[in-house]
């Protein structure tokens, strides 16, 4: 840790793969942990930075002041241009909220849950990236067995993830949650000691 800056690590992995799980984990053992998708739920709450910015390129997502996410898919489906406009209107609104979190934070390391990390190009923003995996038929009977998934809105997710493969190319660390949850568990502490004992170095 440099100039009183904590560490800040990227956490990532498609879906499926026991991210939010291993994200945890993580907390348990003390570290601040921001979460990507709980950022986007407060920028889209009534009167939230996203449904301001967003009402006048989707009015008919907006309700009472906030962001319906499901009516906001499903103008995404009917307009191909669309997502490339929100995202660039989002995104930097998410980054204000994590750079907002990491300099509030008295934490020596901080967890930032991103699940499209390397699909937004951010790797760039962080000390080290953890990659969560697991073998694709476990990825898929769990994601199958969310309430109300098909296999069609499956496989449309992970067409817009980066193959688990690549990301796992591109990671500091892996985590592989297959062999149950103390097994993650014990593989989070030894990165966890590991990322200490680089800093200490």
């Amino acid at each position: 840790m440099s100039g009183g800056r904590p560490t800040v690590i990227g956490l990532t992995g498609s879906i499926g793969m026991g991210k939010s799980t291993t994200a945890g984990f993580f907390a348990e053992e003390g570290v601040a942990v921001w979460d990507a998708d709980a950022a986007v739920h407060r920028i889209y709450a009534p009167g939230g930075a996203g449904a301001v910015a967003l009402k006048d390129l989707v009015p008919q997502a907006i309700s009472r002041g906030g962001v319906r996410r499901e009516a906001l898919r499903d103008v995404i489906a009917q307009d191909d241009t669309l997502l490339d406009r929100i995202e660039r209107i989002i995104h930097p609104l998410v980054q204000n909220d994590r750079d907002a979190f990491i300099a509030g934070t008295d934490a020596d390391i901080v967890l930032c849950d991103i699940p499209l990390l390397f699909e937004t190009g951010a790797e760039a923003q962080f000390d080290a990236i953890i990659v969560v995996t697991a073998p694709p038929d476990i990825q898929r009977a769990r994601v199958l067995d969310r309430p109300g998934m098909t296999e069609e809105t499956f496989r449309t997710i992970l067409s817009r993830q980066m193959p688990d493969a690549d990301k796992r190319a591109r990671a500091d660390y892996i985590i592989d949650t297959s062999g149950g949850l103390e097994n993650a568990q014990a593989q989070v502490r030894k990165v966890l000691a590991d990322i200490k004992a680089s800093d200490h170095a």
